[in-house]
């Protein structure tokens, strides 16, 4: 039997293809889409285009006489996706993907029970690469009232230090030189267990023999405060990628309240501060435009806010009402006003982005070589700014910025060919 893999949305998710890819590998051939006769779907379910994306994907692929197993957030999020898909596995139960595609000929199943699986302890099948996706815990403390997550992945389930560490030391053994460490915030690690462990977790990674480099993933304003001055320490290493991604939302209160988010815009700025007092970071962060009780005020709030700030990423997304959620039963805000505020908002970010990388330009910076573009390779410097780069996946090399755009930085060297190549 031929079985592929479609994997949509986060890291965690492509981490959780990774587990998948390991226990179809054993039991089947892998193969491409076209050819496989059973796809595997590991989908998102954050917003509702998302969702009807995929669901019209799983038609495609049924109607071209292909088996769908359904993974991933969906699962418990969509009755539609599940009711269209053959069988079904949801993200906790991942080691029985070999029986639901057994069983996609035969009725089918729905694996969708909760589950404690540790997940650092599952085999892991990665594709070839520099990069290596980590999950350290799956699940959140979080209430938020727009986000529908929860009710695919939980509440916090953290997954064992031990475990983490060495599936870390075997992914370097094996090569790979940055290793994302994921989860639906990392910054509450532990908690679960009685306290918070990322700062502990990221002093022990970098014990591990290797030159490689570790991007931690997003966390949550109110856990990065509660440990500030632990996880400055553990950043402090070399091997930890001076990259902040800790998302604001909103730049009002009021509408953090409303949208149950548990922190400030002053917790988030105090976060910040305090990074940047200490590192030159790269600062992502996450706003969601068009929240229904997002005001004219509200919204030039986060705008100003942007602009004070200015975060050298920034994921907008516009609010998409979530069924079952708080935020569902709230009157939405006209699309037109969210499409305009949503512009406006990105051109800011555009002109912040291109503000910040100008400050690199004639800079000689260490970077790592991580990925292969269309014609040259994606590096990142040590606070894990992109930089389009020549040279081999997994290098370590020295580049001169020669230009940047708002979103990535060109080696010198590249620089000179595209004016050559404009003469």
């Amino acid at each position: 039997m031929r079985v592929a893999i479609e994997t949509y949305g986060c890291t965690m998710n492509q981490a959780d293809s990774d587990i998948i890819r390991a226990y179809l590998s054993e039991n089947f051939t892998m193969s491409s889409v076209e050819d496989a006769d059973v796809v595997v779907i590991n989908s998102c379910g954050v917003i509702d285009f998302t969702e009807r994306k995929i669901i019209r994907r799983i038609l495609e692929l049924k109607n071209a006489g292909k088996r769908v197993v359904l993974a991933g957030c969906l699962t418990r999020i969509s009755k539609q996706a599940l009711e269209l898909a053959d069988s079904a596995i949801s993200p906790d139960n991942l080691e029985k993907v070999v029986d639901a595609v057994r069983s996609a000929f035969d009725g089918g199943v729905h694996f969708l029970e909760w589950s404690n699986a540790d997940k650092s302890c599952l085999q892991k099948l990665r594709n070839e690469g520099a990069i290596a996706i980590v999950s350290i815990s799956e699940g959140c403390l979080g209430h938020c009232s727009f986000c529908a997550t929860k009710f695919a992945r939980g509440k916090l389930r953290s997954f064992s230090l031990s475990g983490i560490l060495q599936e870390v030391e075997n992914a370097v053994k094996l090569g790979f030189r940055e290793i994302q460490l994921t989860s639906q915030d990392t910054g509450c690690y532990g908690l679960d267990k009685g306290d918070f462990m990322l700062p502990k977790l990221l002093e022990e990674i970098s014990l591990i023999d290797g030159d490689f480099r570790v991007r931690v993933g997003m966390m949550n304003p109110q856990h990065a405060r509660a440990q500030l001055d632990r996880l400055l320490n553990a950043f402090g290493s070399e091997k930890i990628y001076k990259f902040l991604h800790i998302p604001v939302q909103s730049g009002d209160n009021k509408v953090l309240e409303d949208m149950r988010r548990d922190h400030t815009v002053e917790d988030f700025l105090e976060v910040v501060d305090a990074f940047r007092n200490n590192f030159e970071i790269t600062l992502a962060t996450d706003i969601i435009v068009g929240f229904p009780t997002e005001t004219e005020e509200s919204f030039w709030k986060t705008y100003d806010l942007v602009q004070e700030v200015k975060p050298d990423i920034v994921n907008i997304t516009r609010f998409s009402k979530r069924k079952g959620t708080p935020a569902e039963k709230l009157k939405e805000i006209p699309g037109w006003i969210v499409k305009e505020r949503s512009r406006k908002l990105t051109e800011l970010c555009v002109r912040i982005g291109l503000e910040n990388n100008r400050k690199f330009l004639g800079r000689e910076v260490k970077v790592l070589v991580t990925s292969p573009g269309k014609r040259f390779m994606l590096a990142r410097t040590d606070s894990y700014r992109a930089v389009i780069t020549t040279g081999e996946l997994g290098e370590f090399k020295m580049v001169r910025i020669g230009s940047c755009r708002h979103n990535y930085l060109l080696d010198e060297k590249l620089h000179r060919y595209a004016c050559a190549q404009t003469v």
